[in-house]
């Protein structure tokens, strides 16, 4: 049975009590990350996403990435996740760049099995389908928990869940992981076993911050940073930098009677934003929004000013490969979209 929603809920009246104006407006950005639904805890579509994305900052295309959304309901088992591809290319319609690209479901169980699958998401997609991700973020403690149909453990470490994983490389598709800190050494040995696969860490590598775990905690930071460069020394891994609105990170945002502005966030995220870069360096790492999940605790708008000021210090060149460099060659988003004269979506 599905248990309830382990994230806030999205209160648009709550966020409007704090605007910002826009940082670097001209910085183009490619969200690595969203997710898109129409699930009884809320509804954020396509044009849900896009009022987001037209709130000021210069987001030219994103990358969608699955969530059980729109699954066929009849038919083969392993072939229903085909609806969510479906379903969302059909919310954005007329919206090409939106996303650019789809992170979808395979149940890599099937081991090799799993190919058949992957060729008819891929022809599903129209070529759109750029990698594969599976529900895998799992931990004993019943507080540390990130999805409301959390998965058994040991799928990372599973034979099965490792031939997969080859079909994936052999597909030309990335993987995408979703794992926590204390799962960063079983990610590490599935890049080992498959090095021909890109393998990218969603969420900063899941650094904890309920349960047993405090965000605070030197000992916890400590812990998550030496798995993380470690996970790092595997060249075949890249990085996704954001997710510090999911409850397991332990930041309350959402429980402050003002929504937090950005000077907050920067302040607050600069220790694991700056470990994931000195572990990846900025080339194997990309922003993203994690939408509508994070949204429970801060805006679009000021999300991407705290990226903003996260990377002010930085060169152009990096700058580039955080917002938008990275993110594209990885899951072949045409880099064309991103030069400066073809801003799609400012206000």
């Amino acid at each position: 049975m599905a248990q309830a929603s382990p994230h806030f809920p999205v209160r648009e009246n709550w966020l409007a009590l704090v605007e910002e104006d826009v940082l670097a407006p001209e910085q183009p950005i490619l969200d690595a990350h969203h997710h898109l639904w129409d699930r009884p805890e809320g509804r954020y579509v396509t044009a849900d996403f896009l009022q987001d994305v037209r709130s000021g900052h210069d987001v030219r295309a994103s990358l969608y990435a699955q969530c059980r959304t729109g699954y066929h309901s009849e038919g083969p088992e392993e072939m229903r996740p085909l609806g969510e591809v479906e379903t969302i290319a059909r919310w954005s319609a007329g919206q090409p760049d939106f996303p650019a690209g789809f992170i979808a479901f395979a149940d890599l169980q099937l081991g090799a099995g799993v190919g058949p699958v992957l060729k008819a998401l891929v022809e599903t997609g129209d070529g759109k389908v750029r990698g594969i991700r599976n529900t895998t973020a799992f931990h004993p403690h019943p507080a540390v928990r990130s999805n409301s149909n959390p998965p058994p453990d040991g799928l990372l470490r599973s034979e099965a869940f490792g031939e997969g994983a080859r079909e994936v490389a052999a597909a030309g598709l990335v993987l995408d992981v979703w794992a926590y800190q204390s799962q960063l050494d079983e990610v590490a040995a599935l890049a080992d076993a498959v090095p021909e696969l890109t393998i990218v860490v969603d969420h900063c590598g899941g650094p904890l911050g309920t349960g047993p775990y405090k965000h605070d905690d030197r000992a916890c930071f400590a812990d998550w940073r030496a798995r993380l460069a470690q996970l790092a020394e595997r060249p075949n891994t890249r990085i996704k930098i954001g997710g510090f609105g999911l409850t397991v990170m332990g930041y309350g945002y959402a429980l402050a009677k003002l929504p937090p502005c950005s000077e907050r966030l920067a302040a607050d995220w600069v220790p694991h934003v700056e470990a994931c870069l000195e572990s990846f360096g900025p080339k194997r790492a990309m922003f993203e929004s994690n939408f509508p999940v994070d949204k429970g605790q801060f805006s679009y708008r000021t999300l991407w000013n705290a990226f903003k000021r996260l990377a002010d210090g930085l060169g152009p060149d990096a700058r580039e490969d955080l917002f938008w460099r990275s993110a594209a060659r990885c899951y072949g988003v045409d880099e064309a979209l991103f030069s400066t004269d073809t801003g799609r979506t400012k206000s």
